[in-house]
């Protein structure tokens, strides 16, 4: 028989008995419930610590800020799932968050990664170290995280509004400086002016609010998850799912 002992898995996020729910040590009934805000129960869940007022601001900004972008594509589906199969309406939210991705919910979470690397960096070698970020990205033949978008070409108007939020919030700047670093010397080194989109500021302001690289797509989903939801509910009162089908049945052709 052997002595090693048994290795158990743990979690610091919640447990609970008969009388009680602790969630990262809190109680839930009497500590949470009625005391804290959703993004502040937010920020505490995912990373063991209440936030400051400024890291709760712009995390409640982001999800403002992300929450909406009208008819894209994981929108369309939640509406068409639920038009085949309208007793799953999890199933029809669920569906629309798998499409969530790179295109149209944006790159934060690269972003942010990107930014965590360039803020390591001694502030006198972050010009460097973007003009490296730049170069390593078009030897790949990938586009860098954040800039460029397929609507907002010229102007994303989101971009000011919340990095403006921030500051005002008290973020301390490291983040949002070392975005507007990247920026410069992507133009420098393609020549070109491509637009700072939202995914950009939102891993500069998530940054700043302490939050990392890899937890930021799990925020975005959280908005975008809310932003379905509406979509489902308006469906239920206002069918418009019918009307995607024929459109997509009248602009796509058989050729086989």
């Amino acid at each position: 028989m052997s002595d090693k002992k048994e290795q158990r898995g743990t979690t610091a996020i919640c447990g609970f008995d008969a009388d009680t729910i602790k969630v990262r040590g809190k109680d839930l009934a009497n500590e949470l419930i009625g005391e804290v805000s959703f993004t502040d129960y937010l920020y505490l869940q995912a990373t063991g610590r209440s936030p400051t007022a400024t890291q709760s601001a712009i995390v409640d900004a982001v999800l403002v800020t992300i929450m909406e972008h009208g008819l894209v594509p994981s929108a369309i589906v939640t509406r068409l799932t639920h038009y085949g199969a309208p007793e799953s309406f999890q199933g029809a939210v669920a569906a629309g968050l798998l499409g969530v991705g790179d295109r149209y919910a944006g790159t934060a979470g690269e972003c942010g990664a990107v930014l965590e690397r360039l803020v390591a960096v001694p502030e006198t070698q972050r010009e460097e170290a973007a003009v490296n970020e730049v170069r390593t990205y078009r030897e790949i033949r990938r586009p860098l995280p954040g800039f460029g978008h397929p609507i907002h070409a010229e102007h994303d108007p989101r971009v000011p509004r919340l990095i403006a939020v921030a500051e005002k919030a008290g973020a301390e700047g490291s983040f949002i400086g070392a975005m507007r670093t990247l920026e410069k010397a992507l133009n420098e080194v393609t020549g070109k002016n491509l637009v700072t989109n939202i995914s950009a500021a939102i891993g500069a302001v998530l940054g700043e609010a302490g939050i990392p690289a890899s937890l930021m797509r799990g925020i975005v989903l959280t908005a975008r998850c809310a932003g379905l939801v509406g979509h489902l509910h308006e469906e239920m009162q206002n069918p418009a799912a019918h009307s995607m089908w024929e459109g997509a049945q009248d602009r796509v052709d058989y050729t086989g």
